[in-house]
């Protein structure tokens, strides 16, 4: 299916669900789809991402994941309060390449209009990259904060998983580019050749713990979290906010997709989102099957986050903070980019 088809069928479930619930002020695409062309195949192994617009100041609840006419749709929502000012926007990395975009879908008071206008005038400015690279590392060091004895193991290594992860958006914003979530390692190192340093390519690997690892260790883990996310999607009963990228509309995305990094030499970096998605499976079985379940599927676990150099709260907090204490690093490397950036004006 073509980029287009995609998008065509997403605009009618706007058009035909989204539109009538109250307080709908608008839609737009999201992620990844607004960095393809039209006219280019859309993967098997992605989906179409929307914001829906919606009145107020905090709605916190998410649509998730399904299928609407053979494509997979992952909708989330927008209060319109976050969308009043373009500075706003063009200061927050995960929104500011979605609305300078020719993403609206729909936009019934022509707010988003006027605001993709100045986005999309005001996006390569200098000024504005940098804020947005600030913003990134910003978050970097609000996961690091986050981490938390007290929470379950999954959630606390979520924690020092998005730390870490959210260092490769630092460097993909500097370069102007998608700062995508399953493939952001892929990304970066892409950005990082074009700029000459591979070294630090190896550098942010070697933070996540994934380096050395081969291929052969990689698919057996991949193996083992096929069967434990083919039984979390069969029990999950308990919500939280990512609940539907464990269930058969996202086994495309989070295991053949996870398969087809691997297949094509990307196997140190499929490992960032199968951890994610393993954490995920095992919130999955905390909340929702017996202890004698949840502990034939935790030594697997276990093993991954081994390889990863991870067996205990105390390494978590020992990794957070090097990624706190590497953040600077990834900062310089980002204003490098940035100063060579044939894209950035002014």
């Amino acid at each position: 299916m073509l980029v287009k088809q995609a998008k065509d069928a997403a605009r009618q479930w706007v058009i035909e669900e989204a539109s009538t619930a109250p307080g709908f002020c608008g839609a737009f695409y999201h992620g990844s789809t607004n960095w393809l062309a039209d006219d280019a195949v859309l993967p098997a192994t992605s989906d179409v991402d929307i914001k829906i617009v919606r009145a107020g100041s905090s709605p916190t609840d998410k649509l998730g994941k399904f299928i609407y006419r053979n494509v997979i749709l992952d909708v989330s929502y927008v209060p319109s309060d976050q969308l009043q000012s373009p500075d706003l926007i063009l200061g927050t990395y995960e929104m500011a390449g979605s609305v300078r975009a020719a993403s609206i879908i729909l936009d019934p008071s022509g707010q988003l209009s006027k605001l993709q206008t100045v986005v999309s005038r005001d996006y390569a400015k200098r000024a504005w990259v940098q804020r947005r690279c600030e913003h990134a590392g910003r978050k970097v060091l609000r996961y690091v904060r986050s981490l938390n004895e007290a929470e379950p193991f999954h959630d606390q290594v979520v924690a020092w998983l998005f730390a870490t992860g959210v260092t490769t958006h630092v460097l993909l914003v500097a370069g102007l580019k998608n700062p995508t979530v399953r493939r952001r390692y892929v990304a970066v190192q892409e950005l990082l050749a074009d700029y000459g340093r591979l070294d630090f390519y190896e550098t942010l690997l070697e933070l996540l713990g994934c380096a050395g690892m081969t291929r052969a260790r990689v698919e057996h883990h991949l193996a083992v979290l096929t069967d434990v996310f083919d039984l979390a999607k069969t029990v999950i009963k308990t919500p939280f906010f990512f609940a539907s990228d464990i269930s058969d509309v996202a086994r495309p995305i989070a295991i053949d997709g996870s398969r087809e990094l691997i297949e094509r030499g990307y196997h140190r970096e499929a490992m960032f989102w199968m951890v994610v998605t393993h954490s995920d499976c095992q919130k999955v079985l905390y909340h929702d099957t017996p202890v004698e379940t949840q502990k034939r599927f935790r030594p697997a676990y276990r093993r991954m986050l081994g390889d990863l150099g991870i067996a205990s709260f105390a390494d978590l907090r020992q990794r957070t903070e090097q990624v706190r204490d590497f953040l600077p690093s990834v900062l310089e490397v980002a204003e490098a980019i940035l100063a060579a950036n044939p894209e950035v004006e002014g």
